[in-house]
């Protein structure tokens, strides 16, 4: 056995190379990047591997095949986030187990333990994070990420974090501020909602910037050929899905637009659909008005059109549904969170104020949590307008547009060869 993987080894790092030969990427991630250095810094170190399924690097080989069948590294455990090692699992699961692929130990990083133990990294060396963000803060991946760089610190270990491209650009910021009054797993760096940064960029950021109490000796492996204009599909990568709400490239876009949407208990996301986060709708809904009214704000970019559906799971499961399916008509210039809002408020207006008036204590702490501010739901309920609530973020902004630019590791433009 040892024989046969001596000799497939080379052959698959080999091939993860050159195959990109046939593809249009245009770039190499730092899965890629670490390979082609032969693992530069990791050799004969036991690695822990923070990680899923939609890890790969440009032509699809998954990142645990690579580490698992590397003669110069000895993967000896897997850690994984929200939603699982195959990024598929809707529920969360607690407690190790033992991955039947590799025969490696699995940590999941939520529930009780959204950080590694002691005893999790009593035989690690190096902790490497290998996760595919989608650029919005309450998006859990990079929050596991920086308790995992505090737990590495407390125990002695490196930190290496192998780059990806943020699925929204690297130009974008977009509000909502973070209010440390509301950090949570949700909200645990401070950074707008729509961060424009990746994770290599917002790991190095963490540390700089002091955002955990002991700091780990880091490592980041930047990509080649990214650069801050890149949206997805200029990439040329293929997507897999970090979790099982976010089928398509498109999916970063809409989750940003109305995943804070779906706390209320009176309004649906499309969570339980073919298209979660595209649809948007209540029980007592009249799509055609709900979308005329919408479609009247004139929001660029954007259109909205009627829609009646089921939901096959979740809170609304087997109800019929009214509202409407969003449609982003330029995925590089349309603002993402003023979508949100204004679909917050066209429902308080139908709804009779109740989508945020009917919240209990906990449902009401958790969409401030999850917002990272009390503004948005403080804001609605006073009638505060829109361009009120957003205008007063302009400062907090631009404040962290300055303050991230010295941890900024790509470009603006396309770097010439």
């Amino acid at each position: 056995m040892r024989t046969l993987l001596a000799i497939f080894c080379p052959f698959l790092i080999i091939l993860s190379i050159y195959l990109g030969d046939l593809q249009a990427v245009v770039i190499d991630l730092g899965i890629d990047v670490l390979v082609e250095n032969h693992f530069h810094g990791l050799e004969a170190k036991r690695i822990g591997l923070i990680t899923n399924r939609s890890a790969v690097n440009k032509n699809g080989i998954s990142t645990i095949d690579l580490f698992f069948h590397s003669p110069q590294v000895k993967l000896v455990a897997l850690f994984t986030p929200e939603y699982g090692l195959y990024g598929l699992e809707p529920m969360k699961k607690n407690g190790s187990y033992v991955d039947s692929q590799t025969n490696l130990p699995v940590y999941p990083l939520i529930g009780d333990d959204l950080k590694p133990t002691a005893e999790m990294l009593q035989n690690v060396d190096v902790l490497v994070f290998d996760l595919q963000d989608i650029g919005s803060r309450s998006f859990t991946f990079l929050s596991t990420m920086g308790l995992a760089m505090e737990a590495a610190a407390e125990n002695g270990k490196e930190f290496f974090v192998l780059d990806r491209p943020n699925p929204l650009g690297g130009e974008r910021v977009e509000g909502m501020p973070f209010d440390n009054h509301f950090r949570s797993f949700y909200s645990e760096w401070d950074i707008p909602y729509i961060h424009g940064m990746t994770p290599c960029e917002i790991a190095v950021m963490i540390n700089g910037e002091n955002w955990i109490f002991k700091k780990p000796k880091l490592t980041v492996v930047p990509m080649k050929g990214w650069d801050r204009s890149m949206l997805w599909k200029d990439t040329g990568l293929s997507w897999y899905p970090p979790s099982p709400y976010l089928p398509n490239e498109e999916s970063p876009f809409y989750f940003a637009i109305s995943s804070f949407l779906g706390i209320s208990p009176e309004i649906d996301n499309g969570i339980g659909t073919a298209f979660p986060y595209k649809f948007i709708g209540a029980s007592r809904i009249d799509p055609y008005f709900f979308s005329r009214q919408m479609n009247k704000r004139k929001i660029p970019f954007c259109y909205f059109r009627p829609i009646f559906y089921w939901s096959f799971f979740g809170k609304f499961r087997d109800r019929m549904l009214g509202g409407c399916q969003i449609h982003i008509q330029d995925f590089s210039k349309v603002k993402l969170v003023e979508i949100g809002l204004h679909l917050l408020q066209e429902l308080m207006m139908e709804l009779n104020q109740e989508p945020l008036a009917s919240l209990n204590a906990d449902q009401m702490e958790f969409f401030d949590r999850f917002c990272g501010t009390d503004e948005i739901r403080r804001g609605f309920l006073s009638g505060k307008r829109i361009q009120e609530i957003v205008e007063s973020w302009d400062s907090y902004i631009q404040n962290f547009k300055e303050k991230r630019k010295k941890y900024l590791l790509y470009s603006s433009q396309p770097l010439t060869q």
